[in-house]
């Protein structure tokens, strides 16, 4: 709180400093000491007070109406005679003192929650920043401006009431005791609105702490794998491997490391974890390429051996195309071989291509870039793959127009066997069949027809009629697909 308690601070507290300190001797001493002080012994008392009467009795009744007040007025007989006297202001002085105690208590209950809420608030300030971590941040600044209203009426009642003041009336006391019990009621309320808010912020403190309990753990593991992944660097090197790459990767996070030991009061809990997780993924990465390297560079030297005799082989392959051509111009109509006349030049560019990529992967494997010799084998795969599809395309045409050429129904039946069997599944439980699967297969027969009855003539398209039985197959083959998932469809709506 921002007013300092009644038993420490500036100079402006010291009344309610020294009124906050208990005297040792209570009420009940003093008045006995005063007591003792001021009252005369029993007999003293009785004698006094017997010749007080006779005197009045025998004074003349102007003198007497003159006297009377007097005599009220002096020593303490005249207290006892109208049941007036000390004992009330006393009893009122101790209750003003019992009230200021428990005044002081609360004070001292409230200042100790704000501070340790605070504490909380702290916590929750320095990892959050979004619209309900700034929403506790201002409830908790509008109620330490209420704690310092209440803490400002305590401590105005404490220097307003000196309680050990001898002369104290009862008057006095009993504001006295009003004042303090209104502030420690205040002191109470305010209190009660502290633990409701503390007990509001829980979520977000809760998970505060656990960022932070996170904080230190999640920056120790990312500095060690900083340090792994420059020793297994060092131990690549040493092998006589350079890692240029690996070195560089490892390089842009030194400005990393430098804000993780700047700490999280620099940049934040929730950037400093972030940053903590992210350095952590990209040392264990360069870790993990580093100890991998040795492996990688033998992987790239049992690639290269490989793909320069898959190269080779593939030129001898190549070569072996232009004959199939000639045979198949030869033999069969333009619509079946027109589409493979580029492959033997196709073929042999590849093959150049693949050759001088593989010299540069050579060079690139030779000055240890291991990913541009990766990226270049890559390509070298990618161009003799294509090289030999075209080359095997060539002969297994070939081979494919010979076996219908000589048996052309063999492709028939299978054609008409894939129709027949989505036909039969198209009609099972049904008197008739959807229209939706019995139009497409009602046009696969009569392009089975068609392409058979293409095949009569001088010049026949074998290819065609090839084609066109694939065709009838595929389309089969989508029917009864349709239909298998229409019937699962069915049978999982409920009955």
């Amino acid at each position: 709180m921002t007013h300092a308690h009644p038993h420490s601070g500036g100079s402006g507290d010291s009344g309610a400093r020294a009124r906050a300190v208990h005297d040792p001797t209570g009420p009940a001493e003093k008045t006995a000491v005063r007591g003792a002080r001021t009252a005369p012994g029993p007999r003293r008392r009785g004698s006094g007070v017997f010749r007080d009467l006779c005197a009045l009795v025998l004074l003349p009744v102007p003198l007497l109406v003159a006297a009377v007040p007097a005599a009220l007025a002096s020593g303490g007989g005249g207290r006892r005679w109208f049941g007036g006297g000390r004992g009330g202001s006393e009893q009122q002085r101790a209750a003003a003192q019992a009230a200021k105690d428990a005044a002081a208590e609360s004070f001292y209950e409230l200042d100790t929650a704000q501070r340790d809420l605070r504490i909380s608030v702290e916590t929750i300030s320095a990892v959050d920043s979004g619209p309900r971590a700034r929403e506790a941040l201002d409830d908790f600044a509008a109620l330490g401006r209420r704690i310092d209203e209440v803490s400002s009426r305590y401590i105005s009642a404490v220097d307003a009431h000196d309680l050990d003041r001898p002369d104290l009336d009862l008057a006095t006391a009993t504001r006295a005791h009003n004042e303090l019990t209104k502030a420690k009621d205040d002191l109470d309320r305010v209190k009660g609105e502290l633990e409701r808010f503390a007990q509001g912020i829980g979520p977000l403190l809760g998970d505060a702490e656990t960022q932070l309990a996170r904080l230190a753990p999640a920056v120790e593991r990312a500095k060690q794998a900083l340090l792994g992944a420059s020793n297994a660097l060092d131990a690549v090197r040493g092998s006589g491997l350079r890692a240029d790459d690996l070195a560089a990767r490892l390089a842009a996070l030194s400005p990393e490391l430098t804000r993780l030991n700047e700490g999280a009061g620099r940049h934040g809990v929730p950037e400093t974890l972030q940053r903590a997780d992210r350095v952590l993924r990209e040392a264990e990465g360069v870790r993990r390429d580093a100890e991998r390297l040795p492996e990688r560079a033998a992987e790239i030297d049992r690639r290269l051996v490989s793909l320069r005799t898959r190269a080779q082989a593939l030129a001898n392959r190549a070569a072996s195309v232009e004959p199939v051509l000639s045979e198949l111009r030869r033999r069969f109509s333009a619509a079946c071989w027109q589409d493979l006349q580029s492959v033997p030049a196709q073929a042999g560019e590849n093959v150049r291509q693949a050759e001088a990529k593989l010299a540069e992967a050579t060079r690139a494997r030779e000055e240890q870039r291991w990913p541009d010799a990766t990226a270049l084998l890559g390509t070298v795969r990618a161009l003799l793959n294509d090289t030999d599809e075209a080359v095997s395309a060539a002969g297994d045409r070939l081979q494919r127009l010979n076996a219908v050429q000589k048996d052309p129904q063999r492709e028939v039946e299978r054609a008409r066997f894939a129709v027949r069997d989505a036909q039969r599944l198209a009609m099972a439980g049904r008197s008739t069949p959807d229209p939706r699967h019995a139009r497409p297969l009602d046009d696969a027969v009569g392009r089975i027809d068609r392409a058979l009855a293409g095949l009569e003539g001088r010049h026949p398209d074998y290819w065609h009629f090839l084609t066109e039985m694939e065709a009838v197959r595929e389309t089969a083959a989508r029917v009864v697909t349709e239909i298998r998932e229409e019937r699962a469809g069915g049978d999982r709506r409920p009955r």
